[in-house]
């Protein structure tokens, strides 16, 4: 699969016919790396000692990428899956705790201060909170969770249902719920949910064991819950827990009252006196669905095309993503559901996967991973392993913005008219995120804060945020179904707490796709300027250096609804 890739930059460090996978082999590397540390004088040595290991870092990194890669791409290959495991168990626990000791002793070193006043102080503050939550005992309960995580993507991507005479997976139903017929669209969403009940309890019991594990990693750590551990484990440094549910608040004062506008306009056109679940997806004009492209070459041109015109590096970064084969974006039985971008990141490379099937989403889905490729092309030239990853409420800066900057071309995949429809299904797309968000994040909140609660209690407070950040949505009947609606957010169950970072986000990539309405070139020039800078500056000075505002406040959450609002208007009109 990666044949055509190589290396960025010759290795200095790592001998380069050396195994990744054997820990024998590289465990010495470590070793090395501390005898350095030990007689490093001078801040000159200290910073070759963190080059060496930022090298060794990024090649174990790529090795890891590159095994999850294969996993995902095909779930039942025993083989890959292996390997996969066999990376998790015998690599990763082993290198945590080497990580650990070389970041202890970096942090107790005299000369260490001196490097945070050196473009360093971003890696010595992310090291010296690595050593803070540390403890040995968590490296075996991160194995079990991987591992509870790998198994629930492969029984969501086992999972198929018969429609129409054949057997389609429970992505590939996601079409059937744009079509006109009404009878039609229930009994296709009603399949897929009788099938994700069927799964149910198994699913129930896979989250009941990775919150048990999260629980005692949190006490292990000496947290009072998994809540506030996971916030200070992702690097949160610039906002807090109750700033999350001040934003949860501003969502359901601002967004929720324009989704609640958005299902009333749906109610009037389709002329039905309540809205379905299964009412949500269709067009509201009884139009049939978009079909944008027909192959993933198709979906691949057309994107080309988008690109094109967007900006001629961001073109031609896609363009060696083609060339280098790092893009799988077909949907089959046996592929882990769900798409993402993975960074290559001793080749500092990006590779796309996710699950076309000839939907408008897939386009959007497109353009969002490519703005994370893009990132990762973008912060290429960065030395250090760590700076190329920025915090993951810019990247999804990058991935979001690049779908509202990729829209104005959607020409390229339709005519004027359905181009206009894909605006909207877009914008109102985002509407819907939002309440979304808030409630998988609230979610969140409560499960971890209720550590002792039971499956019924759980599905109620599930349901009860349903009712408060779904709007109008009737699921009389289909109570059930609703409760377990979260079992198909992979984020719940594989990263657990990263998800209000898309919230945070779409404020910032609708702030830039403001601006780009003004001075579209500036806009494009600040976006590409704060990629490059990756991680190595704190969230709110990369947010600045994109020109738009780090705040999760009433104050901005407001003036995005109503751009939302007012751009979906001049659609409509």
């Amino acid at each position: 699969m990666f044949e055509k890739i190589s290396i960025h930059t010759p290795r200095q460090f790592v001998p380069p016919n050396i195994n990744i996978g054997d820990w024998t082999a590289i465990e010495p590397l470590f070793q090395q790396l501390e005898e350095q540390l030990k007689t490093a004088s001078t801040t000159e040595k200290i910073e070759q000692v963190i080059l060496n290991w930022e090298e060794l870092s990024a090649a174990i990194a790529e090795e890891g990428s590159k095994r999850y890669i294969a996993m995902t791409c095909q779930t039942e290959d025993k083989n890959a899956e292996k390997a996969y495991l066999e990376f998790v168990e015998k690599i990763e626990p082993e290198e945590k705790q080497c990580n650990f000791r070389l970041a202890k002793k970096l942090t107790k070193h005299p000369n260490c201060k001196q490097l945070k006043n050196q473009r360093y102080d971003i890696f010595i503050r992310d090291t010296e909170l690595q050593v803070e939550l540390f403890h040995r005992e968590n490296v075996s309960l991160e194995t079990k969770t991987s591992k509870l995580g790998q198994q629930y993507q492969k029984i969501i991507g086992s999972l198929t249902v018969q429609f129409e005479g054949k057997e389609q997976t429970l992505i590939q139903m996601n079409r059937h719920l744009e079509e006109t017929d009404r009878k039609h669209r229930q009994k296709a969403w009603e399949l897929v949910a009788n099938r994700r009940l069927d799964e149910a309890e198994k699913i129930d019991g896979h989250l009941n064991d990775l919150a048990k594990i999260r629980n005692q990693m949190s006490e292990n750590a000496g947290f009072p819950n998994y809540r506030d551990y996971a916030h200070k484990r992702l690097g949160r440094f610039d906002y807090s827990p109750d700033d999350c549910i001040s934003f949860q608040n501003a969502i359901e004062e601002e967004m929720v009252p324009l989704l609640r506008e958005l299902q009333e306009e749906r109610l009037q056109a389709l002329e039905i006196k309540e809205l379905r679940p299964w009412d949500t997806a269709t067009d509201p004009q009884g139009l049939p669905p978009l079909k944008p492209f027909k192959t993933v070459s198709d979906l691949i041109d057309r994107s080309q095309a988008i690109f094109n015109q967007v900006d001629g590096n961001l073109a031609d970064w896609f363009q060696i993503m083609q060339d280098l084969d790092l893009l799988d974006l077909a949907n089959r039985k046996g592929k882990a559901p769900g798409g993402y971008q993975c960074s290559l990141d001793e080749s500092r490379l990006p590779f796309i996967f996710m699950n076309s099937v000839g939907v408008q989403r897939d386009v959007e889905t497109l353009l969002h991973e490519a703005g994370h490729a893009f990132h990762a092309m973008a912060s290429q030239n960065e030395p250090l392993h760590s700076y190329r990853h920025a915090p993951i409420e810019f990247c999804e800066v990058a991935s979001m913005a690049m779908e509202l900057l990729g829209s104005e071309f959607l020409e390229e995949f339709y005519s004027i008219e359905e181009a206009r429809r894909a605006r909207i299904a877009h914008l109102e797309g985002i509407v819907f995120v939002f309440p979304w968000i808030a409630t998988v994040d609230a979610f969140q909140h409560w499960l971890y804060l209720n550590p002792n609660h039971s499956v019924e209690e759980r599905d109620n407070a599930w349901s009860n945020l349903i009712d408060r950040f779904g709007g109008k949505v009737n699921w009389t009947n289909y109570e059930p179904a609703k409760a377990k609606l979260w079992h198909k957010q992979l984020h719940i169950f594989l990263h657990p707490f990263y998800y209000i970072e898309y919230g945070i986000a779409q404020l910032g990539a609708l702030q830039v796709w403001a601006n780009s309405k003004n001075n579209r070139s500036k806009a494009l020039s600040d976006y590409k300027a704060a990629l490059a800078l990756g991680g190595s500056r704190p969230l709110p000075e990369l947010f600045e250096r994109c020109n738009i505002r780090f705040d999760l406040s009433r104050n901005t959450v407001a003036p995005m609804a109503e751009l939302l609002r007012k751009e979906l208007k001049a659609l409509k009109n």
